[in-house]
């Protein structure tokens, strides 16, 4: 069972780029997966849409505090990575 697991492992790191490899990061996983989200979130517009009448800011707004939020670096930078 854990080598089919390690075999997709594998197979989606070949397939996907946010998925990581080995040599691979703790921040810079975090940051692909911060970046991803916020590119979903301005990819569906029903859920941007809701999200900006929530903070009560309209969307382009909000697009582009997701946009300048995927530009900064996520967390402090560390020196191994």
């Amino acid at each position: 069972m854990r080598l089919r697991a390690g075999q997709q492992f594998e197979q989606q790191q070949s397939r996907f780029i946010g998925v990581g490899n080995v040599n691979t990061t703790k921040q810079e996983w975090q940051s692909n997966v911060h970046r991803d989200t916020y590119a979903s979130l301005i990819g569906h517009p029903a859920t941007l849409e809701q999200l900006a009448i929530s903070l009560g800011l309209s969307q382009e707004e909000l697009k582009l505090q997701f946009i300048n939020k995927m530009i900064q670096p996520c967390g402090p930078v560390t020196k191994d990575g």
